[in-house]
């Protein structure tokens, strides 16, 4: 039907007549005409944050382990092929293309055909490319809360629930308690189910015991020791001690990395690896855009965080990085996300914020970023004691920052993906 890739993606677009359309009849009827099923294991990764962390130390993990191993993740930072990973290398355009129009042929041959979105179209054709390579495990990160998401489709032979925090209100519910349930809708019957939430909500242990999964809880069935060299897991008769700090940094990545630990352990007998894989998985683990500190100086810090959970968690490591006299932020989010959750955790961090407009229209203005810093207190000056500034795009925002901070100075660059992939894509222009 196209010839490129970024034909496809632009006409996906605006396919269907929403962009986010909860459920699962319209997929389902789609995945039945190609007759998708997988014949190894099948690992689902759900939860407000941690999902990209968790599905890249299973990857890391079960590579080292000699595995074939493939990996759904979303969204993508600067290519779509970032989504979909065989073996740890992106698939390349040819193959998409030849598994969009498959995806495009089934779908047009029913009676009645549905429209899919983006996310469902590119998903299924994604996992059908999967169910036809020769495979030993899949991971599938889930877009959006669990029970109606596209991901949600496959049968997962263990579910892994990251973090439970309020995000996607609007779809998801306004309490941890209501999202956990949507979260726990990737759970079935008589599986292995890790919980990596510390606190988890109750109705995702009573949904659990109603399916009578083999729920493994945070605290309860595993748990986690550390101390400033190294840490160790113990859980259900197994233990691991004298681990390396995983690659990935940030204040929660060992509860992300013990959550990990747990599901290889519940699928042992499937996939077994050793301790020594373990620790090569969580020694050579990447994730670009999480807590990513660029080498150079002035230290540049890029993360996807964009929602009070994660900022949070970001401000945290931040605090742990030592002395900068001066912090600089380039941030931009989207409208529907709390931003003043968002930026709190900042207001003693960071010095001088650079607000910019974002590629899509469901960003927040620069504008209306800084206003909201102004409500927060934020002065809008412009000198040496901070300041806001507005801009329209990452690259110049961050162009900007570089220009100002200090060698010992630090940029943060935060708040989406998008805010992201803008500064990342600025600084590989300037690499050519």
């Amino acid at each position: 039907m196209f010839s490129s890739l970024p034909a496809w993606l632009t006409y996906l677009e605006s396919a269907h007549p929403v962009g986010i359309d909860m459920g699962l009849d319209r997929i389902n009827r789609v995945k039945a005409a190609l007759n998708l099923q997988f014949n190894c294991p099948v690992i689902t990764v759900a939860g407000t944050n941690g999902k990209g962390s968790t599905c890249a130390y299973l990857e890391a993990i079960l590579l080292a382990a000699g595995y074939r191993v493939a990996m759904h993740t979303s969204p993508h930072l600067l290519r779509f092929n970032e989504r979909a990973r065989v073996n740890g290398v992106e698939v390349s355009d040819a193959l998409l293309l030849e598994y969009f129009a498959k995806v495009e042929q089934a779908r047009a041959s029913l009676t009645d055909a549905p429209t899919l979105t983006y996310f469902e179209f590119t998903t299924l054709a994604i996992m059908l490319l999967f169910s036809e390579t020769p495979l030993d495990a899949v991971i599938l990160e889930v877009g959006m809360g669990g029970r109606l998401d596209a991901v949600n489709c496959v049968d997962a032979d263990c579910a892994i629930v990251t973090s439970i925090d309020i995000d996607h209100a609007d779809f998801l519910g306004s309490t941890r308690e209501a999202i956990a349930l949507e979260k726990a809708g990737i759970f079935r019957e008589g599986i292995p189910t890790i919980c990596a939430d510390p606190v988890p909500p109750q109705s995702l242990i009573d949904y659990a015991q109603k399916l009578q999964c083999d729920l493994w809880l945070q605290g309860r069935d595993f748990q986690f020791l550390g101390d400033k060299q190294q840490w160790g897991w113990s859980g259900r008769g197994k233990r691991f001690s004298g681990l390396g700090y995983p690659a990935l940094r940030g204040a929660n990545q060992i509860l992300n990395a013990s959550g990990v630990i747990a599901a290889l352990m519940a699928l042992h007998q499937r996939l077994p690896v050793s301790a020594q894989d373990i620790r090569n998985g969580f020694a050579l683990v990447e994730l670009p855009g999480r807590f990513q500190v660029l080498p150079g100086q002035p230290t540049v810090v890029l993360d996807v965080a964009h929602n009070p959970h994660a900022a949070a968690t970001l401000a945290q490591g931040l605090d742990k990085m030592g002395y900068h006299p001066y912090t600089y932020a380039v941030f931009g989010a989207m409208a529907d996300k709390d931003i003043a959750g968002v930026i709190k955790p900042f207001l003693g961090i960071v010095d001088f914020w650079y607000c910019t407009d974002l590629p899509t229209p469901r960003a927040a203005s620069a504008q209306a970023l800084a206003s909201q810093l102004e409500q927060l207190g934020v002065q809008v000056k412009n000198g040496q004691d901070g300041g806001i500034e507005s801009f329209q795009s990452p690259a110049l925002a961050y162009e900007k920052a570089l220009s100002e901070a200090g060698e010992g100075d630090r940029i943060i660059i935060f708040g989406s993906f998008y805010t992201v992939a803008g500064v990342m894509a600025y600084r590989n222009n300037q690499a050519h």
